[in-house]
């Protein structure tokens, strides 16, 4: 590989060394069905507009298909709800019937904890996908199962927007439910931090809402996935300030690999000089590309680029449209590869860095490229993220405000490694996954191994997910133990 691409995107735990890297065991579909249960009695006290899918019909296959095939949930059935009230009635059914069971929207998940769900319901909730705002235009009531892209739209059309995530077919409240990364954090925080109340189906079967009345509103924000299925959220939205961005994206070979980080360093981060509409993303990959993009312009300030020019890239594609755009210039659309189940593995082992070390980039870079290029490249369509969003939104709510842990973190590092799922590339993958994340820990001079939990590969520890801190633990131990005891919400990246 000789190439690799730079976003420059200007808009608007203890650590746990790896002992073995004998691979976790991976649960494949087809596990034994769950006793037969009286579904007909479940579809009666459903709603009208609610639907049951089973194996073998072309909407279950469907609905169940993941983005990575590694270590999969396994389900039974299907029940799509058409309101909150039948999310009551489903849970208390599994309940009844001693049936585990997982809420979804949409198929990003990747942790390989969810294939701890050999059998059960999966309750979809693509339905739930309504948005409600507000008469003074400051709050908005999202349906929990609505994507990014879909409320992006329905608040634009409204002059509109809040933070989501970049990625326009993931959903608003999964990353939400573990803090949450998007384009406009830099000014209002994190995805979670818009959150002004739940309204939550909990493990007993019960719907309450949670607001800041509640001991488990802190839990939600950050490690919401452990106490409950969120059936819809009021939220915070904003003006619609910012709508033309600009975006140049700008290539590099290989060779340049510490001199643009170190650039990277000194502009933005070493300094804290990275103006609030400025979000720099990079990807490595076969022949890749570079983009910056910047909110408020038809063009990138040059302040921001021209280092980098300066470098003697192989080419720059400067480009201008609005906010809707950045999915599609990020590679990120519904059209893109990320968007698409392909069938393949598609594990990430992220970390957390306060700042890049160049010596620690060029050192990963060659695993990389070593893996990823050649004629026995078994990882050839694989890639390499780095994201560095704008934080001022972010580190403006102290460090406690949330279950979210990492705010004074600047940077968040994943290599997505991609290939078809057999038992030999999954080790190789665990191997070369665990070895890059090493090299950039030992690089960051942290002492903790800070990961993102909708990012995380799945044998990472609690502390890893939401903070070493030992008051982070005890607190979201006794949130557990009060609102989900039974450990019923425990596929994604449990507590405990």
């Amino acid at each position: 590989m000789s190439q690799f691409k730079w976003v420059i995107a200007a808009l608007s735990a203890s650590f746990a060394a790896v002992a073995s890297l004998d691979i976790p065991a991976l649960s494949p579909r087809g596990a034994e069905l769950l006793p037969q249960a009286n579904y007909t009695e479940l579809a009666e006290q459903l709603s009208n507009t609610a639907s049951i899918y089973w194996p073998g019909s072309e909407t279950f296959e469907d609905i169940v298909a993941r983005w990575s095939n590694l270590s999969v949930p396994v389900a039974n059935i299907v029940v799509v709800p058409g309101t909150e009230e039948d999310v009551v009635q489903i849970v208390n059914f599994a309940n009844e019937h001693s049936a585990p069971f997982l809420a979804t929207n949409g198929f990003h998940g990747s942790i390989a904890t969810l294939g701890e769900m050999s059998d059960g319901i999966e309750i979809y909730l693509s339905q739930l996908n309504t948005v409600e705002i507000s008469q003074d235009g400051k709050t908005a009531k999202i349906g929990g199962g609505i994507r990014a892209r879909n409320l992006t739209d329905a608040l634009w059309a409204a002059g509109k927007q809040t933070v989501t995530g970049a990625c326009e077919c993931v959903g608003y409240l999964g990353p939400g439910l573990g803090g949450g990364h998007g384009w406009l954090q830099g000014h209002h925080g994190l995805i979670s931090d818009q959150y002004l109340s739940f309204n939550v189906v909990l493990a007993n079967g019960s719907l309450v809402t949670i607001d800041e009345t509640s001991d488990l509103f802190w839990g939600m924000k950050g490690a919401g996935h452990n106490f409950g299925i969120v059936t819809s959220v009021t939220s915070k939205i904003y003006d619609l300030e910012y709508p033309n961005y600009a975006i140049d994206t700008i290539f590099f070979s290989g060779d340049k690999v510490e001199e643009v980080y170190q650039v990277s360093n000194e502009l933005w981060i070493t300094n804290g000089t990275a103006p609030v509409g400025l979000n720099s993303w990079s990807y490595w990959y076969f022949d890749p590309t570079i983009d910056a993009e910047k909110e408020g312009v038809d063009i990138v300030d040059p302040i921001h680029t021209e280092p980098f020019h300066q470098l003697g890239p192989i080419k720059n594609e400067p480009k201008s449209g609005d906010y809707r755009d950045l999915a599609t210039w990020t590679g990120i659309s519904l059209a893109d590869g990320p968007c698409q189940k392909t069938g393949n593995a598609n594990p990430r082992f992220p970390i957390y860095l306060k700042s890049y070390n160049p010596q620690a980039q060029k050192q990963v870079y060659e695993l990389f490229r070593e893996a990823t290029t050649g004629p026995n490249a078994h990882f050839a369509n694989s890639l390499f993220m780095f994201e560095g969003y704008s934080q001022q939104g972010v580190k403006a709510f102290p460090d406690d405000a949330s279950a979210f842990a990492y705010r004074s973190d600047n940077l968040l590092v994943a290599p997505l490694l991609i290939y078809s799922p057999g038992e030999e590339l999954n080790q190789e993958a665990y191997k070369l996954g665990h070895q890059i994340r090493q090299v950039l820990f030992e690089g960051s001079g942290m002492t903790t191994m800070d990961t993102y939990v909708n990012y995380a590969y799945g044998d990472e520890t609690p502390a890893n997910w939401y903070g070493s801190d030992s008051w982070r633990q005890e607190r979201l131990a006794a949130l557990k133990e009060k609102y989900d005891p039974d450990g019923k919400f425990s596929f994604y990246a449990p507590i405990a």
